[in-house]
């Protein structure tokens, strides 16, 4: 709570300390006045402003609606209001990863504080809270980011009176021994062994796995995959779609970032693999009477392909399929992505690579044209041929990678 002192006169000191403003919004202050020291007076106001933390914030604060940013606003009363007023600009999986960790870490602890009586001691004790409960390091800079976000528009709201305690804080510190193991990439000898028992297991879970391996799409953006997304005469698949899970199943929205949006070039094998479970889709449609429309998601559980598959209900099958290959729990759905990244590291340009993998820093120009590269036409069959048993591609040396084009348009030296 903010605070002040002033000489009165020698050994005489006048302590004050800020309220909040009342219903017609004047600023309201409480004052002291202290004989001693200046360092006797400094402490007087330390107490006299926890008093007043403590003491029952007077009525004429808490009336109108005008005054609903003022003293007596807590962290909840924040993040309510801005669950009610900016909550649905955020992405579906951000909106319910906020929900969660505001109702089990935040809501009951930190939540019922007034944000005029949190210093940023405060916060930095609470986040070390958090991290003495076992959440990752992850969770709690997402914590610390959801107060941060609350209580800055909470300070925008009341038009500046409340402070923004969060904005002064820091994140406690992980070693490495205490932070997760990072995502390695599965060896291809891994690789080979999930693609046999995901087809001896599900051949739609199989089909989804090896585009996977064969694209490095995230799970999201496989889930999305239409059938009129695929091009079978130019060998080539869209991404501009990406389903993400909310509270009472899934939804589909735009990619991750514009990067994302990308056209891929398919290896034959992989190419010939989604075909046939086309033809088996068309044919269970025929039996039930209708047509797989062409806006049918391609990994759909129904038989009209209208509903898109759940990218958690893909985690659980890979789960399963990686029992029964008995490949290392190390390995997760996401370690085909990073295999893919890694093995055509050695075929591609470090932009081509960019591209083929939607990562932001590539040059948007490549999503606005339907020109599929020679470097990613070349990827595509380097990483079919590989995971098909055909024997390593020869390597290049590093220094033989293609070059870029320069400002110019000549290559680089």
């Amino acid at each position: 709570m903010a605070g002040s002192i002033r000489a009165r006169r020698p050994g005489v000191w006048e302590l004050r300390v800020y309220l909040g403003r009342d219903a017609s919004g004047h600023v309201r202050h409480r004052y002291a006045t202290f004989e001693g020291t200046k360092r006797e007076a400094e402490r007087a106001l330390v107490r006299l402003a926890a008093a007043c933390e403590r003491a029952p914030v007077p009525g004429a604060l808490r009336e109108g609606a005008a005054t609903r940013w003022g003293l007596d606003t807590t962290v909840n009363d924040a993040i309510r209001g801005w669950r009610e007023n900016g909550w649905e600009d955020l992405s579906p999986s951000t909106t319910a990863r906020y929900q969660d960790l505001w109702r089990n870490h935040v809501r009951d602890s930190i939540g019922p504080r007034r944000i005029a009586a949190l210093s940023p001691f405060d916060v930095e004790g609470y986040l070390r809270g958090l991290k003495a409960q076992g959440l990752s390091q992850a969770s709690v800079r997402q914590a610390r980011a959801m107060l941060h976000r609350a209580c800055r528009l909470a300070r925008r709201w009341s038009g500046g009176d409340l402070p923004n305690p969060i904005s002064d804080t820091e994140l406690p510190t992980w070693t490495l021994a205490e932070l997760p193991t990072p995502v390695r990439a599965a060896t291809v000898e891994e690789v080979r062994a999930l693609l046999r028992a995901a087809t001896g297991y599900d051949d739609r879970i199989a089909t989804m796995l090896q585009v996977i391996v064969a694209t490095g799409m995230r799970r999201g953006e496989v889930c999305a995959i239409r059938w009129d997304d695929v091009d079978a005469g130019r060998g080539t698949i869209r991404v501009d779609e990406s389903v993400v899970t909310v509270h009472g199943g899934c939804r589909v929205k735009s990619p991750k970032t514009r990067a994302s949006v990308r056209t891929i070039a398919l290896d034959r094998g992989t190419m010939d693999r989604l075909l046939a479970l086309r033809a088996s889709q068309d044919r269970l449609a025929s039996l039930l009477g209708s047509v797989l429309a062409e806006s049918s998601f391609a990994f759909s559980t129904e038989p009209g392909g209208q509903e898109p598959p759940s990218p958690n209900h893909l985690s659980r099958a890979f789960e399963r399929v990686r029992g029964r290959a008995r490949v290392a729990t190390d390995v997760h759905l996401h370690s085909l992505r990073h295999f893919h990244a890694t093995t055509i590291d050695a075929v591609v340009s470090e932009a081509q690579k960019q591209a083929r993998l939607g990562w932001s820093t590539v040059q948007m120009a490549r999503h606005y044209t339907d020109v599929v590269a020679e470097e990613d036409r070349r990827a595509a069959e380097h990483v079919g041929r590989l995971v098909a048993g055909g024997g390593e591609v020869e390597r290049p040396q590093r220094g033989h990678r293609p070059r870029q084009p320069g400002p110019s348009g000549a290559a680089e030296a």
